[in-house]
C-alpha cells in the first residue's frame, strides 16, 4: 500500500480515482490475485432481499468468538442469508474494502477501527448513519460508552457504530507476584504509580522468576513497541503529529524520556532485548517473566495455558498528567451501496444491534463492551479479570488523525520500528527520534491519496 504513495504524489491522481479506474476497467479480475475468501466474497454478493454480506478481520480468539456470535445470528435469522468474510488484518484488508465500495459490490456491514474508519469517510466510502435509524434499531447515542462514541464522530455525524475498545493492558503472574510481595490483601497488585515503583516491580519478579521481570515484543513487529511508547508518551501529555496528519509536533524532551525509560529496562535485565510476539507470549506463559504487556486479546491464550495470571490497567506511571492507555476500537460501518433502500438498511442494523447484544460472548475474548446495556450490568462487574480495566474505555489515547495513522498503519510502522530500536539497544532514542521525525514529515508532507 504504502509503495503507491509517491506515484501517486507525481501524476497528480488521487487513490480515490487509481481505486475507481482500477475497480472499473477490470472489475473483478482487479482482485485475481486475493485470496479465495476475498474472491468469494465479492462475487457472491446476493442482491435480492433478505441477504447480507458482512466483512471482517478477525482471526484467533477473536474470529472463534465472532463465529459464535454469526451462528447466533442465523439462528435467530433464517430468513437472512447471511455471507460472512474474514481477510487478513492490516493495509491488506482496508485496500480491498475500497476496492469492493469503489467497485460498487461492498458488503452490507464490515468492521472497522476507529482510528482507519475516518479515512474512508473522507474518501466518501462510508454511508451516514441517521439518528432516527439507529434508534430505531436500539442503537441510539446514550447506549454506548461516551469516549468510544464521541470518538468516532466525523464533524458532528456517525458513519459507525462501536463494538469495543481494546486497550494496551497488563498482564501479571499471580503466583510469581505473591512470591514477590506485590499483591496486597484484596490478591490484586499493588499500584504500580510511578516509574520507580515499576522498575521495583519488576526486579522483585525478576528475582522469583530468576530470568526476567516482565516482557514486550520489540521485535518482528512494530505495533507492540508503538503501543507501550504512546500509552506512556501520552501521560505525558505528548503528540506526535497534529492537523490531520500534515504536522509532526514530537516532543523530543518527553519523547526521549519515556524511551531512556524503556531502554532501561532491558539493559539492566528486566525485561529480554529482543523478543518477538510469539516469543514474548511463550516467556510469560512458561513463568519466565511475572509481566506481560500487549492488547487484551491474549486473554485466551492464557487461559488455555491454564497458568495463574490476571489482568489489569497499564500503570499510570507520569502523573504530570491525566491517565492514559493506548487503544483502538472496533466499529461496524456500512460501505456505500448501490442499493440505498429502507430494506437493505433495517437489515444491515438489525444485524449490528445482533452482534451488540452478543457483547458478552465478545467481552469473555478480553474487549471492553461498548454497548452500555450490557456493559454497566453486574454480570460485566463480575466478569473477571476483564472488568479490571474497564476503565480504560474512556482513557483511550487514539493514534491521531491522519491519512497515514491508525492501526496497522504506515504511522505505527515509522514509530514502532523506531522505538523497537531503542528497546533492543540497536538505536539511541535521539537516533531514533530523527528516523521518527525524518519519516513522518515525509508522510505529512504527503497529500492524502484517498
Amino acid at each position: 500500500m504504502d509503495m503507491d504513495v509517491p506515484s501517486t504524489r507525481r501524476t497528480g491522481l488521487s487513490r480515490r480515482g487509481v481505486l475507481r479506474g482500477l475497480a472499473a476497467a477490470v472489475g473483478a479480475g482487479a482482485l485475481a490475485g486475493c485470496s479465495s475468501d476475498v474472491l468469494s466474497g465479492l462475487t457472491t454478493s446476493r442482491e435480492t432481499a433478505g441477504s447480507l454480506d458482512y466483512w471482517n478481520l478477525f482471526g484467533g480468539g477473536d474470529g472463534t468468538r465472532m463465529q459464535q456470535m454469526l451462528d447466533t445470528y442465523r439462528r435467530d435469522h433464517p430468513e437472512v442469508a447471511l455471507s460472512a468474510t474474514t481477510l487478513a488484518w492490516g493495509n491488506p484488508y482496508y485496500t480491498k474494502l475500497s476496492l469492493a465500495t469503489v467497485g460498487d459490490k461492498p458488503p452490507d456491514v464490515a468492521i472497522a477501527h476507529l482510528t482507519r474508519m475516518k479515512n474512508m469517510v473522507e474518501a466518501g466510502l462510508l454511508q451516514e448513519l441517521d439518528p432516527a435509524a439507529l434508534a430505531r434499531h436500539g442503537l441510539g447515542t446514550d447506549q454506548f460508552t461516551p469516549r468510544t462514541w464521541e470518538a468516532g464522530l466525523v464533524d458532528g455525524r456517525a458513519y459507525s457504530i462501536p463494538l469495543d475498545t481494546h486497550p494496551f493492558v497488563m498482564f501479571y503472574n499471580t503466583d510469581v507476584c505473591e512470591k514477590a510481595g506485590l499483591l496486597g490483601d484484596d490478591g490484586n497488585l499493588t499500584p504500580l504509580d510511578s516509574p520507580e515503583a515499576f522498575t521495583d516491580a519488576m526486579r522483585r519478579a525478576k528475582q522469583v522468576t530468576g530470568a526476567y521481570g516482565g516482557v514486550v515484543a520489540s521485535i518482528s513487529e512494530t505495533s507492540t513497541p508503538w503501543r507501550m511508547f504512546q500509552s506512556l508518551y501520552s501521560q505525558l501529555g505528548g503528540q506526535v503529529i497534529a492537523d490531520q496528519g500534515r504536522e509532526v509536533v514530537l516532543d523530543d524532551a518527553k519523547a526521549t524520556e519515556v524511551l531512556t525509560f524503556l531502554r532501561s529496562l532491558t539493559a539492566d535485565g528486566l525485561f529480554p532485548a529482543t523478543a518477538d510476539y510469539q516469543g514474548s507470549i511463550a516467556q510469560f506463559a512458561e513463568g519466565q517473566a511475572g509481566f506481560y504487556f500487549q492488547g487484551e486479546w491474549e486473554i485466551s491464550t492464557f487461559q488455555t495455558a491454564k497458568m495463574p495470571f490476571s489482568m489489569t490497567l497499564f500503570p499510570h506511571l507520569y502523573r504530570e498528567g491525566p491517565y492514559a492507555v493506548q487503544a483502538d476500537s472496533h466499529t461496524f460501518v456500512l460501505p456505500r451501496h448501490p442499493d440505498d433502500s429502507p430494506e437493505r438498511l433495517d437489515r444491515a442494523l438489525e444485524f449490528v444491534a445482533s452482534m451488540l447484544n452478543q457483547s458478552k460472548t465478545w467481552a469473555e475474548g478480553g474487549h471492553v463492551p461498548s454497548y452500555r446495556p450490557f456493559l454497566e450490568t453486574p454480570e460485566f462487574r463480575d466478569l473477571k479479570p476483564q472488568s479490571n480495566y474497564a476503565a480504560a474505555a474512556e482513557a483511550a489515547a487514539y493514534d491521531a488523525e491522519g491519512w497515514y495513522s491508525g492501526s496497522g498503519s504506515s504511522f505505527e510502522i515509522v514509530t514502532g520500528s523506531s522505538i523497537g530500536a531503542v528497546i533492543t539497544g540497536q538505536s539511541t532514542p535521539a537516533a531514533a527520534l530523527a528516523r521518527m521525525r525524518s519519516a513522518l514529515s515525509d508522510l505529512a508532507r504527503t497529500p492524502s491519496p484517498i
